[in-house]
């Protein structure tokens, strides 16, 4: 019997640890300033996870990011406010100055596979990054664009996503 609880003591106290290791994004939408869910992102052998518990998005593909800057404050860009502006742009520690794949190690470090919302306005399967490491997320910011994402800076820069749309706070 104690060594079935020292058994049960120990795989709860190692789940733990590993939970404790996760990060909670909230998301908030850039036009509305409503809360649309959280990001939990975890660590993964073949890298990190992002699983999305998010509502009432706009259905489609969405491009999703993780920006330099942990801000989603408005910013100023050519004289016009611009929400979330202030996250800065996509995480290129290596200053690469490309958009490309997740899975393309000649990109930015924050490019991430597209966010999937269903026909509810629901998204809520995880994608996985490669390149990312938990431990160099913490103050940055995670956005989620209104378009798609072609993983290309042609025909249009920084894959297409267009206007930020939700944004959290990665701390």
């Amino acid at each position: 019997m104690k060594l079935k609880t020292a058994f049960l003591t120990s795989l709860l106290l190692t789940s733990t640890a590993f939970a404790a290791d996760d990060i909670t994004v909230d998301m908030t939408n850039l036009k509305t300033g409503e809360s649309v869910g959280t990001v939990t992102i975890s660590s993964h052998p073949y890298g990190t996870v992002f699983t999305p518990d998010l509502k009432n998005l706009p259905t489609g593909i969405h491009g999703f990011h993780v920006h330099e800057i942990a801000s989603c404050d408005a910013k100023k860009k050519d004289g016009e406010l611009v929400p979330g502006g202030a996250a800065g742009s996509h995480y290129d520690p290596s200053e690469t100055g490309q958009h490309a794949e997740p899975w393309s190690f000649e990109g930015h470090k924050g490019d991430l596979p597209a966010l999937y919302v269903d026909e509810n306005g629901d998204a809520t399967l995880p994608v996985l990054s490669p390149k990312l490491k938990l431990k160099e997320l913490h103050n940055r910011s995670l956005m989620i664009h209104e378009n798609g994402d072609n993983y290309s800076d042609n025909p249009k820069p920084l894959g297409g996503g267009g206007a930020r749309l939700v944004c959290g706070v990665i701390h």
